[in-house]
């Protein structure tokens, strides 16, 4: 079965209208109209998109193993992190444009 590697997500990233890569705090982020709506996190394997909370219950409730609110007030506000070794590109892809539609408005 195909996994995600982190130059697959970063392309998937960069995909959508309008992202830049950036970086902050030593890990690329990619930003749309200057807000972060996805983050690399290469050292622990995982990634992170900025969801709704609503978003964000979902994607848990549906893939337990692959997705997980961020640490703290962050993980609150919807920050999800992706275990990037266990997850399908499909749903990263999915969960890349949800976020992406979040944070473009």
């Amino acid at each position: 079965m195909v996994r995600v590697k982190e130059e697959q997500f970063r392309k998937l990233a960069l995909a959508l209208p309008e992202v830049v890569e950036g970086a902050h705090m030593n890990h690329p982020d990619f930003r749309v109209r200057g807000r972060i709506y996805a983050t690399l996190l290469p050292d622990a394997g995982q990634a992170m998109v900025s969801l709704t909370p609503e978003q964000q219950a979902a994607w848990v409730e549906r893939d337990p193993e692959v997705f997980e609110p961020a640490a703290g007030a962050w993980g609150r506000k919807g920050s999800t992190l992706i275990n990037l070794p266990l997850a399908k590109p499909a749903s990263v892809k999915q969960a890349l444009r949800e976020a992406w539609e979040h944070q473009a408005r």
